[in-house]
């Protein structure tokens, strides 16, 4: 059976972005989230351990925008060219009823996310990794997020997209690691009790 994680980037007050006034409810600013040399290099560290990517629509969108051609932009790091040759060459899965085209090593779903998610973690193969708050909330209502990583940021945006879905259950968690980065990041990382 394949793990199943879910992390990103987080505000204080829980949110994945920040909630731009006149701007419809989806859209967000992540500007807060600028990570630290270091904190980039966990975030690289951590995609080159997954074999599988899985995005919702919008998180897609981003990184599709940005990283087919984020090793070319000036002034990239040699470890932003490092994630983005490892985010090209990462087979990648994206959920949407909407998105009609993908590229980059990548497969489309508009079927039933969780029976998707369900089979994929039934499979042989090294950890996935979900992505998007939609998706992901989708997973954790299913029960199929086996590890939680809050990566805090000391800002708090008053709204904006939560990391977490409203639930129906409890979810008790184990914590299993804490780092701290500079700037006052926090990661923490939880597994999920079963």
């Amino acid at each position: 059976m394949r793990k199943l994680s879910y992390g990103m980037n987080v505000t204080l007050d829980g949110c994945i972005t920040a909630h731009l006034p006149g701007q419809p409810s989806g859209s967000g600013d992540i500007g807060w989230s600028v990570p630290s040399d270091e904190l980039f290099q966990w975030w690289l560290d951590r995609e080159r351990a997954n074999s599988l990517s899985l995005y919702g629509r919008k998180l897609w969108e981003t990184m599709s925008s940005y990283w087919p051609t984020g090793d070319a932009q000036p002034n990239a790091t040699s470890a932003q060219i490092e994630f983005a040759h490892n985010w090209r060459d990462t087979p990648k899965v994206v959920f949407s009823s909407t998105t009609h085209k993908v590229d980059w090593n990548t497969r489309l779903v508009t079927g039933d996310a969780v029976a998707e998610i369900t089979r994929l973690k039934a499979e042989d193969g090294g950890p996935m990794a979900i992505g998007g708050a939609t998706l992901a909330g989708t997973a954790m209502r299913a029960g199929l997020i086996d590890e939680y990583l809050l990566v805090t940021h000391p800002v708090l945006v008053g709204a904006g997209i939560p990391f977490f879905a409203a639930l129906d259950s409890w979810v008790n968690l184990d914590l299993v690691e804490r780092t701290a980065f500079p700037g006052g990041v926090l990661l923490t990382r939880y597994e999920t009790l079963r």
